[in-house]
């Protein structure tokens, strides 16, 4: 975008930081050709702050008069309340493929839609599955938006802090600790401690509906554990440190890491600093029941009640919510904090930060909730989804199936390895498709077609362009003649290629991946489409030289934008 913002600059006599917001990339159309840039005359004027401006597309038709085409602009034309530039081709081919290829990982990330960014401090608390119950659906959602909005972020230069709060304290751990103490095994434990414990806890609630003692002794067990008894505790943190090796063994599968695990546990004592603080600022209540609660409406309005803590003084997740967020701002001292959960918890969302604003913490405006919808029909084959381990292994057994009955499964060094990773793009497009916060209905069939709008066709176009340069790309490499890019389907891709920075910028402001997605997949259909015609084998050097640039600058922004959405290209070769 550089060169037209100093073209314009140049010709208009104004900074370019004050056309930056006023120009974009004009997305390619499947029907004609069209210009490479648009001037939106709007925004333009606006930054002029001229008040009586005539009508706009008058404006737009005298600033096109008014600008002269040279060796930079070869056509200028008008459109609604725009002007359109039509680049100089051989200058925009070179422009574009020298950026992409020096750029390399940054390409588009070092963008004046970017520049003067503020480096800031950002926390994204996502996964957070509660210890020995189901790591169910949800938390696979929360999983690959967390970690796609961390990833963006950090490509953004920011400095990231990826945070799994885990579900680990609370009544369910009465209730594991009685069951453990009457149906648990120490070997299963600590063989399968996911499985083990979440059968325990099945089998322990079923009891207890039947065994008014259980209930009672489950808890006596979570009150040991919340005054410090050293047997309960033991107990609990075998629990909790099998747990999270399993965990760390699964995200290690799905490409997450974290850099802390964190859990309710850590802010059972901070509760109650957080409890005497509402005290003393009066805004705690007490019930009839013995419960406390803080009323955000102030004037009793049932729907605006939070509780905060139970009858016999043990805190609630509300309340570890609260001791958390103040916590983290001590140890951080965030800009940004970003909880990714299901748009269930909105509603506890708002009323956490509402009470943060109360307590007189200011910085609960930088704490922001990002919900997602519900998928909805995801089972495996042998029946409904229990953990996310059992996805996993279903995704890698069906991709596998699917990659032997193409020949060239049979090159690679690691198929299992290959099949899962494809397998999981699939998974992961399918699911960034659309809006975060609809609901959709997850099919299998879906998921795998090999064509059309899927991961597998990602992965499969960004093997076959690493195959090309495999196979040609030794003697081509240098220098290229931009004169051999000049049809109508290599326009289209540059173009393309250009807008990477927008799409970039769109989805870094509304933290949907969506806008990426579709950006990759209609590179992806331009580049199939090209790859049947604009052939390398047989062509002249000179043809096939400038052909494999543009693959090859095609292949980089392909992985770059499937990186930042949490996928590892594949390739054919091992």
């Amino acid at each position: 975008m550089h060169f037209i913002l100093n073209w314009l600059s140049r010709v208009l006599d104004l900074p370019p930081e004050n056309l930056i917001k006023s120009i974009s990339a004009i997305p390619i159309s499947r029907k004609e050709e069209v210009a490479d840039f648009q001037l939106c005359v709007d925004s333009l004027l606006e930054n002029n702050n001229d008040h009586s401006r005539p009508d706009i597309q008058v404006q737009a038709t005298r600033l096109a008069e008014k600008l002269k085409c040279d060796t930079v602009v070869s056509e200028i034309s008008t459109g609604r309340g725009t002007v359109n530039f039509k680049i100089n081709r051989e200058l925009l081919t070179k422009t574009v493929l020298q950026q992409v290829i020096n750029d390399g990982s940054k390409y588009g990330l070092k963008s004046e839609l970017f520049s003067g960014l503020p480096q800031k401090k950002i926390v994204v608390e996502f996964s957070s599955p509660n210890v020995a119950k189901k790591f169910h659906v949800g938390h696979l959602r929360s999983t690959i938006i967390g970690n796609f909005i961390a990833n963006l972020k950090e490509a953004l230069g920011h400095q990231v802090t990826r945070i799994n709060y885990l579900g680990d304290w609370g009544m369910q751990f009465g209730l594991l600790g009685t069951g453990f103490q009457l149906f648990g095994y120490e070997e299963k434990l600590q063989s399968n401690p996911l499985q083990h414990l979440f059968e325990v806890y099945v089998q322990v609630n079923k009891e207890a509906a039947d065994d008014k003692n259980i209930g009672k002794s489950a808890h006596e067990f979570f009150q040991r554990l919340e005054l410090g008894d050293t047997q309960a505790l033991a107990l609990w943190q075998k629990f909790r440190d099998l747990s999270i090796e399993e965990y760390v063994r699964i995200y290690k599968r799905l490409g997450v890491h974290f850099d802390e695990y964190s859990g309710e546990s850590f802010y059972r004592e901070k509760s109650q600093e957080v409890l005497k603080l509402l005290d003393s600022k009066g805004l705690l209540q007490k019930t009839v029941k013995g419960t406390a609660i803080v009323d955000l409406s102030g004037n009793g309005d049932p729907s605006s009640i939070c509780t905060v803590m139970r009858s016999d003084g043990t805190s609630l997740y509300a309340t570890r919510d609260l001791a958390a967020a103040i916590d983290r701002m001590d140890k951080y001292n965030f800009d940004t904090m970003i909880y990714v959960t299901d748009k269930g918890q909105t509603k506890h969302f708002q009323q956490v930060f509402q009470m943060l604003q109360i307590m007189g913490y200011d910085w609960a405006e930088r704490c922001q909730h990002v919900p997602f919808g519900v998928v909805q029909g995801m089972k495996t084959r042998r029946g409904n989804v229990t953990f996310l381990e059992d996805v996993l292994n279903e995704i890698r057994s069906r991709m596998l199936q699917n990659m032997a009955s193409i020949k060239t499964t049979k090159e690679l060094e690691n198929p299992q390895q290959t099949a899962e990773r494809v397998g999981l793009a699939a998974l992961i497009i399918q699911d960034f498709r659309g809006l975060l916060l609809s609901d959709y209905q997850f099919s299998w069939d879906r998921v795998f077609q090999s064509r059309g709008d899927t991961g597998v066709f990602l992965q499969y176009t960004h093997a076959r362009l690493h195959s090309l340069e495999e196979t040609f790309g030794c003697g081509y490499l240098n220098d290229f003649n931009t004169a051999c890019l000049q049809d109508p389907q290599s326009v289209s891709i540059l173009q393309h290629l250009l807008r990477f920075d927008e799409v970039l910028c769109r989805s870094s402001q509304d933290l949907q991946p969506r806008h990426i997605v579709s950006y990759l997949l209609t590179l992806s259909h331009l580049a199939a489409m090209a790859h049947k015609t604009l052939l390398i084998k047989d062509s002249p050097p000179e043809v096939a030289g400038a052909r494999l640039h543009l693959f090859r600058a095609v292949r980089s922004v392909l992985a770059n934008g499937m990186k930042l959405l949490g996928i590892t290209p594949v390739t054919l070769t091992a």
